[in-house]
């Protein structure tokens, strides 16, 4: 940029994590520019979520799941943009607000109502310790692990009740297929993730080499916002469809794209050895014929 224009519009960066990015390169009114894009398709899923039909009696904690995608992606894309203190604070709140009510009517699904006040209780206390020494001491340890911890639980318990909620055997292959598709982009974006912060010299020489618009596409954070931003859709879908009781309609229709397009594809390749072996017990011909037919 011009010397002119490089002054930073936000002001000299205060956050105590800054990632392999050249600050203020492309707009001086944004500090990480396609961290601050990416992060806007929280945003993008959360509205598609909003959009579709909801469950019977899930329509506070389905507005409340969603509006955890809106506030991650706002509060990250405002993180980026300023790289603040206090947006940072915002942006690692937003990633709890979203996970803790998952966790809860995960934990609390089909529970008694003393279970419930108790599981409410024990999660409150949890997240007010976590986010109070969080932003008090700059601790950012416990911040990750409990973060992580509520992922593990959100993505087991998950794959639990798919096979307890859901009777149709086919449709259960479908949401099982679908959860396991949102905790591979989970894995993946945090393996692209520690990769950004492994090759920045190299990564940040590729960029220049390959120069704009190429180099967006070597901006390894924002790619870890996307593929974060599936998984995370995937869960919130998978917990208000399960927690709404028995699954007897298949959802892969009301998906958002990709996970639509992905679950279509592995719903095919589940479908074509069906019938197969239905050909086979039709015609009471041995595999082996069939086959060679």
């Amino acid at each position: 940029m011009p010397s002119s224009l490089s002054k930073p519009f936000w002001g000299e960066a205060t956050s105590y994590l800054n990632f392999c990015k050249e600050d203020y390169a492309i707009t001086r009114y944004v500090a990480e520019f396609i961290n601050t894009l990416s992060s806007l398709a929280f945003v993008a899923y959360g509205v598609y979520g909003l959009s579709k039909p909801g469950y019977n009696g899930q329509t506070r904690a389905r507005l409340l799941s969603y509006s955890g995608l809106i506030g991650v992606g706002l509060c990250s894309a405002s993180y980026h943009m300023t790289l603040k203190y206090h947006t940072q604070m915002s942006d690692e709140l937003s990633m709890h607000l979203l996970t803790t009510p998952m966790v809860y009517r995960l934990l609390t699904f089909k529970s008694s109502p003393q279970r419930t006040k108790v599981v409410a209780v024990l999660l409150t206390i949890l997240f007010t310790v976590v986010m109070v020494t969080h932003m008090a001491m700059d601790e950012f340890l416990l911040h990750a692990a409990t973060f992580g911890l509520a992922v593990y639980v959100i993505a087991t318990r998950t794959l639990k009740l798919i096979f307890q909620q859901v009777p149709d055997e086919h449709i259960r292959k479908n949401l099982r297929n679908i959860a396991l598709f949102g905790c591979f982009n989970f894995a993946f974006g945090y393996f692209v993730w520690l990769l950004d912060g492994w090759l920045c010299s190299p990564l940040t020489w590729m960029k220049h080499s390959a120069g704009l618009p190429l180099a967006f596409s070597l901006e390894l954070h924002g790619w870890w916002h996307i593929f974060t931003c599936i998984g995370g859709y995937v869960g919130v879908a998978l917990v208000d469809a399960l927690t709404s009781g028995q699954v007897r309609e298949d959802p892969i229709h009301h998906l958002a794209w990709p996970v639509s397009s992905v679950a279509r594809l592995l719903a095919g390749a589940n479908a074509a050895p069906s019938r197969n072996r239905f050909a086979h017990q039709k015609l009471n011909l041995p595999q082996s014929s069939l086959e060679e037919t």
